[in-house]
């Protein structure tokens, strides 16, 4: 395996407190040194004016396959991964058929060897994300699952919820909600409010997600157990968990780029790429999320990459719900939340690699000597605009299309391979 210098690079590492302008040695795909010494190498990357940080850890990313590789596949997923600077992502289960067995688990492993990012399982809760019976967890920690959840709809029998929560810790396993009430949500398309009473189009109460919220706080806190709640994008959820963590509850939380970067305003061009679910909400919430970040409320920025087809997309109203995310994750982080000033480059690096790593207790999310050479380097100042045509997944549904960034990938190494270089 070839060893690699980069030299003259601002390094980042929360998990070491490291933010200095060092030079990073890689050997067999390790890290062999952060110093300032020098190192011969059969590669060398100068590094100077960039940033070298941990991998980022997308922990919530629809893969699509097996069964929608129309719309992306393992290997093509990932590829969209290294080229946004993600080096780890857990995968969900909503995929066809669902990951409720062991032999699907297999089948993404296998896939996944060759892949440009580490994919890790997530395990549905109940089979066929129906709710009516519970999966053999065991079995599925056992073939490699590492966390549990029916993302794409909530768990609609809580009492399946909470053997979930209690099974999680022994079988070493994070189980991750997607907080909904479906009987609020009621088949609704955006978020309830203005824009939704302008475009005529039902609308989903911020009620729907801040009840499934309020639900699993309360297991957690009964049981004593350990939750993960995806995709925060409401003010009352933040408010909720800022206080179930000031009560000792064990949850974490993430949200994602576009819910603290746009509103349900968005949605008035009646383009079905700005719709997702949760639905973009109102300018209220986005504050509320921006200081749930600053303020460590908000654990995680994870993206919920969701790619569709060009077609689907296509009817505003009839479009499946999701956006892709992992390609642009970063610079919207960059352009939103630290050129704006609410948060340090270390801060977001904590948020996007360390935080989720822990939480997934996964080898990543450092830069430590004899971890896993998973790095980052990119340019925190370039701006660019982001282009569909030159995104590197299947899908191209990105709300941020057309969008002048700050803040490029360069390169993104895995095991200390260099698997995507800007050009």
């Amino acid at each position: 395996m070839r060893s690699v210098f980069i030299t003259n690079a601002r390094v980042i590492d929360p998990a070491n407190h490291i933010d200095d302008i060092l030079n990073v040695y890689i050997e067999n795909g390790k890290i062999a040194d952060i110093s300032q010494k020098e190192h011969e190498a059969d590669v060398t990357i100068n590094a100077r004016g960039l940033v070298v940080a941990p991998g980022l850890v997308d922990m919530h990313v629809h893969l699509r396959d097996p069964g929608f590789t129309d719309k992306e596949d393992i290997l093509t997923g990932c590829q969209a991964a290294c080229a946004g600077g993600v080096t780890s992502l857990l995968a969900m289960p909503n995929t066809n058929p669902t990951v409720d067995n062991p032999e699907t688990v297999e089948y993404i492993k296998r896939k996944a060897q060759n892949a440009k990012a580490k994919v890790y399982i997530t395990a549905s809760i109940t089979k066929g994300l129906k709710s009516k019976e519970l999966c053999c967890i065991g079995e599925l920690a056992k073939a490699g699952a590492i966390a549990l959840s029916d993302d794409g709809r909530p768990v609609e029998n809580t009492r399946f919820m909470a053997e979930a929560m209690l099974q999680a810790p022994r079988n070493h396993m994070c189980v991750v909600a997607h907080c909904e009430d479906l009987y609020l949500a009621d088949g609704g398309k955006i978020n309830e409010g203005e824009v939704s009473r302008k475009l005529g189009v039902k609308g989903i109460p911020k009620s729907a997600e801040d009840t499934g919220t309020a639900r699993e706080i309360a297991l957690s806190a009964c049981y004593d157990v350990p939750i993960h709640i995806c995709h925060v994008s409401t003010k009352t959820s933040v408010a909720l968990i800022r206080d179930a963590k000031a009560r000792g509850v064990k949850v974490t939380a993430e949200t994602a780029p576009h819910y603290f970067s746009l509103t349900e305003k968005s949605l008035l061009a009646r383009d079905a790429d700005f719709r997702m679910n949760p639905p973009l909400r109102c300018d209220e919430d986005v504050q509320a999320i921006i200081q749930g970040l600053c303020d460590g409320t908000l654990d995680v920025i994870a993206t919920d990459h969701a790619p569709h087809t060009q077609k689907e997309k296509s009817d505003f109203e009839k479009a499946p719900n999701g956006s892709i995310g992992m390609e642009t994750s970063l610079s919207v982080a960059l352009t939103y939340l630290v050129d704006k000033g609410y948060l340090t480059l270390s801060q977001l690096i904590e948020k996007m690699s360390l935080n989720p790593a822990r939480i997934l207790d996964i080898p990543a999310g450092t830069l430590s000597v004899g971890a896993s050479a998973d790095i980052v380097i990119f340019n925190p100042d370039e701006l660019y605009t982001v282009d569909v045509d030159k995104l590197h997944g299947k899908s191209k549904n990105t709300p941020f299309k057309n969008m002048t960034l700050k803040g490029k990938v360069k390169y993104t190494l895995l095991d200390g391979n260099i698997v995507y270089q800007d050009r």
